[in-house]
């Protein structure tokens, strides 16, 4: 993967999350004049202490610095762009999670659509008494978006209005409510349709490291839909390596041969590519977890398992058509399942005999 520099200032929201934690490690790496301001409220919707062992990771760089925060407040997001003068910003801070959005629905609209709105105006007044303003705003969308839709792979081009959860729908509403800002404001906006990230330093809500949770612990854990659902599984390190190059790619507006007029506003795919079953992930994640001595070898996977029905909100499958992403960065996401799954085992390992 190539090294992508950056010399300006970057505030990066939901900064103690799971895809804000790594791709700010990397751009901090990568790139000692760039500052990078985080923003996070630290919620509890799964174990804090993760939360706490990513910032704490990230607080060993200078150029970094953190901001308690809400981002549906909206006096604090504007006293955020007040106090740093930024060029671009990576909204990634959501209330995620499809089943939650069932029972707390009233969460999702405060963090993913009053919070939303509150980082596009204060885009929109970045430009206010002269000042360069923000050059490109790249968020966090969802192939959660695709609901209803069974064409396969998906396509951004596809229709996305029949969404089959609240938190789909949010995620639909912010992808409108950017392309409106960009055609009313010229504030160039980028949506990332991230398809099943996982890997080192996840969430615990997700499958994969809830799965490995209830292993350890000697639980039964549910397989939805037979683990006959498909699911893009897309590794963490794919998806902050196309964040990181879409970044310096920010959409221009143009113009079409009949003068109409089109905002700098722009819509990718980030996944795999390569849908796999439930069940078989499932049964690749206990080979390396028994692998990485987390499982012992003779662990009885059948007699931890337990087949239910489809779960509401859940969609059969996801799979994604990267092909217009690809072209405009010249990367597709490749690292293998097993790789993956590899990689999160050992560090699952390894985090848990530390803490």
């Amino acid at each position: 993967m190539g090294k992508t520099t950056f010399e300006k200032t970057v505030i990066i929201t939901g900064i103690a999350g799971f895809i804000g934690f790594h791709l700010t490690k990397r751009l901090l790496r990568e790139n000692p004049n760039l500052q990078i301001v985080g923003i996070d409220n630290m919620n509890d919707y799964y174990d804090v202490a993760l939360k706490e062992y990513r910032l704490n990771e990230l607080s060993k760089y200078k150029n970094f610095r953190f901001v308690r925060g809400d981002v549906a407040d909206k006096d604090t997001i504007m006293r955020l762009f007040d106090n740093y003068n930024l060029q671009t910003v990576v909204h990634l801070a959501a209330q995620a999670g499809v089943r939650y959005s069932i029972t707390n629905p009233d969460v999702y609209i405060s963090s993913n659509v009053i919070g939303f709105h509150n980082l596009l105006e204060a885009c929109r007044h970045s430009c206010d008494n002269g000042h360069s303003g923000v050059t490109h705003f790249v968020y966090a969308s969802s192939s959660s978006v695709y609901g209803l839709n069974r064409r396969a792979p998906f396509t951004t081009v596809e229709r996305t209005d029949s969404p089959v959860s609240l938190y789909a729908a949010t995620k639909k509403a912010d992808e409108l409510m950017a392309h409106a800002y960009s055609q009313l404001y010229n504030i160039p906006t980028t949506g990332l349709r991230f398809f099943t990230v996982y890997g080192p330093a996840g969430r615990p809500d997700m499958a994969y490291f809830d799965f490995t949770n209830k292993f350890v612990a000697g639980e039964t854990v549910r397989i939805f839909n037979h683990g006959h659902c498909l699911r893009d599984f897309t590794y963490i390190n794919d998806v902050v390596e196309s964040i990181v190059r879409i970044m310096s790619c920010p959409p221009q507006r143009v113009t079409d041969t009949k003068g109409i007029s089109k905002p700098p506003y722009s819509i990718y795919n980030v996944g795999a590519g390569s849908p796999v079953s439930l069940l078989e992930f499932v049964e690749t994640l206990q080979e390396e977890l028994i692998a990485a001595s987390v499982l012992p070898s003779g662990f009885d996977f059948d007699a931890h398992k337990q087949s239910v029905p489809m779960q509401p909100g859940d969609m059969l499958a996801t799979y994604a058509d990267t092909s217009d992403l690809e072209r405009q960065i010249g990367f597709k996401p490749s690292t293998s399942l097993r790789d993956g799954l590899r990689n999160f085992a050992q560090w699952y390992a390894d985090y848990y005999k530390k803490n």
